[in-house]
C-alpha cells in the first residue's frame, strides 16, 4: 500500500523539491555576492528548512532527537551512518547553528541547482575518490577551516550509503585528515533510522508514510586517542543507538 501511494505522492513531491533547487539558486547567488558568508549561509538553512518540509508531501515523519549540551565556539566532527540523500537537508537544518560543512563527492559540485552553488562556496570539501591526494588536500583544507573558523564538519565514513539500514564499517581516514588539522574538534555521532526506507524502491516510486529519526549521541573527547579507537567508539555507539 505504501509503495502504491508513493506512485501518487513522488510526482508531487520531486516537483516541490526541484522547485525550491530552482527558486533558492538565484537567492543563494545573491546572498553569496552582495552580503558574504552569514547572508549565504542564512539562504541555505532556509532552503533546507523546506526541503526537509517536502518530506511530508509523502506522508513521511522527520524526528530529531539531541538531548546533548553540545558547544558553541568548538568545532565537532559529526560522524553518522549513511541511508540516503535524504540523510543531509535534516542534519543541515537542524545543527545549522554549528555551521557544519559536508565532505562531498567533486561530482555534485557541478549541474545542480542550488547543491552545486553551495558545495562550492559554503566551505564544504569536495573530493574525488579516484584522487587520493586531491581528497586529503581537499578534507584537510576543511580541517584548516574548521579551526580558524570554528566551523564544524559532517562525515559519512561508511563510505556509501546502506541500501537496508545495516551500518556498514566505518573508514577512519577522513576523521583523521579533520583531527590532524583541527585536533580540539569533539566528536559527535548521530544515529539515522528509517531514512533508507524512504528510498527503498529506488528513486520512483519513493516510500510513504515512514517515520524517521535523527538522534544526536553522547559526545567523544579524542583526547589525542588513536583515531581509529575514537572511530570505532563512534560507530559502536551508532550501532548500539539503533539496536545493532
Amino acid at each position: 500500500m505504501r509503495k502504491f501511494f508513493g506512485y501518487i505522492l513522488s510526482p508531487i513531491h520531486y516537483l516541490l523539491f526541484g522547485l525550491l533547487l530552482v527558486i533558492f539558486h538565484p537567492i543563494q547567488w545573491f546572498c553569496y555576492n552582495a552580503f558574504g558568508y552569514k547572508a549565504h549561509k542564512w539562504s541555505v538553512d532556509t532552503l533546507n528548512f523546506f526541503l526537509v518540509s517536502t518530506y511530508y508531501s509523502l506522508g513521511n515523519t522527520v524526528t530529531f532527537i539531541n538531548k546533548q549540551n553540545l558547544p558553541i565556539g568548538r568545532p565537532i566532527i559529526f560522524i553518522a551512518n549513511h541511508q540516503s540523500m535524504y540523510d543531509i537537508p535534516v542534519m543541515i537544518w537542524f545543527l545549522r547553528k554549528y555551521h557544519a560543512k559536508f565532505i562531498s563527492k567533486i561530482e555534485l559540485a557541478k549541474g545542480i541547482p542550488s547543491i552545486s552553488y553551495n558545495l562550492r562556496h559554503g566551505g564544504a570539501a569536495n573530493i574525488d575518490r579516484k584522487d587520493a591526494r586531491q581528497s586529503i588536500t581537499e578534507i584537510a583544507a576543511l580541517g584548516t577551516r574548521m579551526r580558524e573558523r570554528k566551523w564544524s564538519a559532517m562525515i559519512f565514513p561508511e563510505g556509501t550509503r546502506s541500501k537496508d539500514g545495516i551500518v556498514k564499517s566505518f573508514k577512519p581516514t577522513g576523521v583523521a585528515t579533520l583531527l590532524r588539522k583541527c585536533p580540539e574538534a569533539l566528536i559527535i555521532p548521530i544515529a539515522i533510522d528509517n531514512a533508507w526506507k524512504m528510498v527503498r524502491h529506488g528513486a520512483y516510486p519513493l516510500n510513504t508514510f515512514t517515520r524517521m529519526t535523527w538522534k544526536v549521541l553522547p559526545p567523544i573527547e579524542p583526547e589525542k586517542r588513536p583515531v581509529d579507537e575514537v572511530v570505532a567508539e563512534a560507530e559502536l555507539s551508532i550501532r548500539k543507538s539503533l539496536g545493532q
